[in-house]
């Protein structure tokens, strides 16, 4: 049957007048109530339009009911680490809508109940924990706001303690955490890059060696770590935090080796990176000095639907995976998405790819021969008998 839009409602609903579909459509459009009377009783046909129209601003927008959130069904949990603002903002709520209990995790909190209007810009400093736990909350998601410093493994710890002592379970840890400082080496003082690797990989490395063991109960848990392919380009003019964030991806590696050999095939740990640039507080400057540079910018939703894209494929298609966002959305295990007109920043633009088409296999031939392979545990374990 003929579906109609809210903004052509006159000449839309004259036709179902004479089509006698009117209850129908309101029904199918999501009415809760359709007083047929009123039509019944109406003198004439714009009376009836008119009372029709009125039950059809009952009927929630298209993007209205977008922004309902899907039921918990499955009472799947998911850990968000630098979920404040920008890329982990959208990643939290999305996952809440789609039936996940969020633990909102980063540094900054707020009095959230204050913040006028609301929600406040994403990518600005009103943006906290608390303000993303209440814009959940308030739509009908689960979602707790824990703080953490990441450079604290104690503070790592007990975020992950809070989240099985509230929710009694992890399913999902996405590390989202990251600091930024692109320079030379020269340019880069050993304060700035001891606070890259603390934040960058070494946060990472808390965040998983906590949550590895309630992972690890369920036999499926997933690990989702925002950092980039492996390729040389990547490091040029920025060494201090490429070293960082190419070790985020080795861990992503070894960790899936990790998990292949000791026989948990439906665990899966998956890089994810950006294959345009994306929206953020970090790209907040640039456009404010430049409007145009705007154009070659996506919104952070590609991101977070390549992220539940990759939670719903199977374990062993995506563990060890060093993926981009739009690639593997294209992919068929992402659901083979063709048109990504939708997540331009400025409608009508064709925001410019900024990684490499091709990237570099890292495997070698020998790939499965470990040799006489060294275990340091198991060597300290026995030492100790």
């Amino acid at each position: 049957m003929k579906r109609f839009s809210n903004s052509s409602l006159a000449d839309e609903i004259l036709s179902a007048l004479a089509s006698a579909q009117i209850g129908i459509y309101l029904i199918s459009q999501g009415a809760s109530k359709v007083n047929i009377s009123l039509v019944v009783e109406a003198d004439n046909a714009l009376a009836a339009m008119n009372a029709i129209h009125s039950e059809v601003l009952k009927i929630p927008t298209h993007r209205e009911q977008e922004n309902r959130f899907i039921p918990d069904t499955k009472g799947n949990v998911a850990l968000v680490v630098g979920a404040s603002r920008g890329i982990g903002r959208q990643i939290a709520v999305d996952l809440a809508k789609n039936g996940y209990a969020v633990v909102v995790a980063a540094k900054s909190t707020s009095d959230a109940q204050s913040v006028v209007p609301f929600p406040p810009d994403p990518n600005s400093s009103q943006s906290t924990i608390s303000t993303v736990e209440r814009e959940i909350r308030e739509a009908g998601g689960q979602a707790t706001a824990v703080p953490v410093d990441v450079r604290d493994f104690a503070s790592v710890q007990k975020l992950v303690d809070r989240t099985i002592e509230i929710y009694g379970r992890l399913d999902v840890l996405v590390y989202n955490s990251g600091a930024i400082w692109w320079a030379s080496v020269e340019d880069t003082p050993m304060k700035r890059f001891q606070l890259l690797q603390r934040v960058n990989p070494e946060g990472l490395y808390a965040a998983v060696q906590a949550s590895l063991p309630h992972l690890k109960r369920r036999r499926r848990g997933r690990i989702v770590v925002v950092s980039p392919p492996i390729y040389s380009r990547f490091f040029r003019g920025k060494t201090a935090y490429a070293m960082g964030k190419i070790a985020m991806s080795v861990l992503t590696m070894g960790l899936a080796m990790d998990f292949k050999r000791q026989g948990l095939d439906e665990m899966a740990v998956t890089s994810l990176w950006p294959a345009v640039a994306i929206e953020s507080a970090a790209t907040l400057k640039t456009t404010l000095a430049d409007p145009s540079s705007a154009r070659d910018l996506r919104r952070p939703s590609i991101f977070s639907d390549a992220l539940l894209a990759i939670l719903r494929a199977p374990a062993p298609a995506v563990n060890g995976r060093l993926e981009l966002d739009e690639d593997f959305l294209r992919s068929d295990a992402g659901g083979s998405v063709a048109d990504f007109s939708r997540y331009a920043l400025v409608p009508g633009s064709a925001p410019r790819r900024i990684m490499p088409a091709v990237l570099p296999d890292l495997s070698v031939a020998e790939q499965d021969d470990e040799g006489q392979r060294m275990d340091s545990a198991a060597e300290r374990r026995r030492s100790k008998l």
